[in-house]
């Protein structure tokens, strides 16, 4: 199982999408539980994500979990300006780092605050010459402003990342100006990226386009609904305790599973979501998986919005399926199969579909 810890609800930033730290009457700036409640329902073979908040502003508690817990594999998700402060020790344990940049200098400063990018890849910078070798991704949040062709190219470029990922900000944003609009625009960009993607797969290379790479996941294996496995294979410890199906659903009543100091592995191990219309008979099912449990249960854009969002995931799933042939040809090529590509190997909170 994957479980995401949350270190703190308090963040360092103040981004235009999220607003930044919890309210510490939702979520707690520190940790209220112990341990010992953690080892409970923690296993060894078991995943293990920081989150928050922004996770590195409780150091101390990363430390103290990966001193005193075991995992198959550790993450953390970050938003890079204190990597640097990570003693190398616990740092290059981490199996995965997702940092969140939105492309180009502009664009995730505009978002983000300025000065951001430049910290963030000087900060990346510094720890691949100090020996990291781990699964560096680069999770973008893309909004109106964002050209996906553009800003995906720009981070593969840095050559410092081994994966980038997106997620569209259809519902943290004000209304676009022109959604579907943009949409044809997005779709024109995903094209351009899956033609270079297969043309630099024959030229032996492997961009490591995640969003590209979990639909052809997908397609080769059956997954999780959904495909981040939330609620299902998943689950969030809140700093206070609290265990959630979901970690951006922390108040709703829904995701509500249980206090840590109650709950039983088994009954998490036993837990299966519920999936509803119109997902249940759509032929998209068992690629998309209902995308995201948060907004299938919430569907807060309305009718209009959530066709948008169903009709850029069905683009992506087509365009995969389109040209399975065409990459199948060019990872053969190489030496590959198609197994190859899959992504990622462990749950490891990339949630797969933008």
């Amino acid at each position: 199982m994957l479980f995401i810890i949350y270190t703190t609800g308090r963040c360092n930033l103040n981004c235009s999408y999220c607003g930044g730290s919890f309210d510490p009457r939702i979520v707690p700036w520190n940790v209220e539980y112990t341990l010992d409640d953690l080892k409970n329902v923690v296993g060894r073979d078991d995943v293990i994500a920081f989150y928050g908040g922004e996770p590195l502003l409780n150091l101390k508690f990363i430390e103290e979990v990966m001193d005193n817990l075991s995992a198959s594999r550790w993450v953390i998700q970050t938003n890079g300006l204190l990597l640097h402060t990570m003693d190398k020790s616990y740092l290059h344990r981490i199996d995965t780092i997702l940092v969140s940049l939105d492309g180009r200098s502009r664009l995730t400063d505009k978002n983000r605050g300025r000065g951001v990018y430049e910290k963030v890849i000087e900060n990346i910078k510094k720890i691949r010459r100090e020996g990291y070798r781990g699964d560096i991704v680069a999770r973008m949040t893309i909004t109106e402003d964002s050209d996906i062709y553009q800003d995906v190219k720009h981070l593969l470029l840095t050559d410092l990342f081994n994966h980038i990922h997106w997620q569209l900000s259809f519902i943290w944003t004000r209304p676009w100006r022109n959604l579907w609009g943009w949409i044809e625009e997005y779709k024109i960009g995903l094209a351009r990226l899956m033609n270079e993607w297969i043309n630099r797969l024959r030229e032996g290379f492997v961009d490591g386009i995640a969003p590209f790479q979990g639909v052809l996941k997908r397609i080769i294996e059956d997954g999780p609904f959904p495909p981040c496995g939330s609620g299902a294979g998943s689950f969030t410890i809140l700093t206070d305790g609290r265990v959630v199906s979901c970690p951006i659903a922390v108040s709703e009543e829904w995701s509500q599973i249980g206090s840590l100091k109650k709950i039983s592995r088994e009954e998490l191990e036993s837990r299966r979501n519920v999936i509803h219309e119109p997902c249940i008979s759509c032929s998209y099912l068992k690629i998309c998986g209902v995308r995201c449990l948060y907004t299938h249960i919430e569907r807060l854009w309305g009718e209009e919005g959530v066709e948008a969002v169903c009709s850029c995931s069905k683009y992506l799933i087509d365009l995969v399926k389109e040209n399975l042939e065409e990459i199948k040809s060019a990872v053969s090529e190489i030496g590959l199969e198609l197994r190859d590509l899959a992504y990622p190997e462990y749950n490891n909170t990339v949630e797969i579909m933008p």
